[in-house]
């Protein structure tokens, strides 16, 4: 059985990934978040936890047992990595996966780079400052780069390493938590590794639904 404590999993990208490991005898997960009532449906093998990605003591509680802690937050992202990093390090618990954003190390070329820095790059440095975090950290983490997030049933995706050209556009939200639920399967996939996620076929100056 793994344990997986989802950190934000009333999120659009969490909810996929609660759907794709719902019911399965092999995984038990913990739903962690603000108002529980966000949340309709559970599946069989998942529990729910109300609580704040900024209390300390709640991280401290909830990260007890875990074999896996996935990070689909907002907001204060920076902060908040502070806070689970240190819960996950107290606790003895290692496998973590991030969601992050393309643009961190303005590694996204050409016109829809600067599409990019003009659309959310005043907004990125706390995103960048929580994968600083992690990867100081002394954990097992994926760090994940999303592209610009469309809502399309599908998984098609493809990666690109850290140091390496951002590739495509955009992703499916499903496709971000396909490659989580990949990372829950095989805890050795992208084990200490930053990578951008894509759908294959999608280069242009802008994401096709902008």
């Amino acid at each position: 059985m793994k344990n997986v404590l989802i950190l934000g999993a009333a999120g659009q990208i969490a909810q996929w990934a609660v759907r794709l490991l719902a019911n399965r005898d092999d995984v038990q997960m913990t739903l962690f978040v603000r108002d529980a009532k966000k949340l309709s449906d559970l599946p069989r093998n998942a529990r729910v936890i109300e609580g704040d990605a900024m209390d300390a003591d709640a991280l401290a509680a909830a990260v007890q047992g875990q074999d896996l802690v996935y990070a689909n937050l907002a907001g204060d992202v920076d902060e908040q990595a502070d806070r689970y990093v240190a819960a996950m390090e107290a606790a003895g618990v290692k496998r973590l996966v991030a969601i992050n954003s393309l643009g961190i190390y303005d590694e996204v070329p050409g016109a829809f780079g600067e599409w990019n820095r003009k659309e959310i790059g005043a907004y990125l440095p706390p995103y960048r400052r929580a994968a600083d975090t992690i990867e100081a950290s002394s954990l097992d983490y994926t760090v994940i780069r999303a592209a610009w997030l469309q809502d399309e049933d599908e998984i098609d995706y493809a990666t690109t390493a850290k140091g390496e050209p951002f590739e495509g556009t955009e992703v499916s939200r499903k496709s971000v938590a396909a490659a989580v639920v990949a990372i829950v399967e095989d805890p050795s996939r992208w084990s200490r590794a930053n990578i951008g996620l894509h759908k294959p076929g999608t280069a242009g100056s802008k994401p096709a639904f902008m």
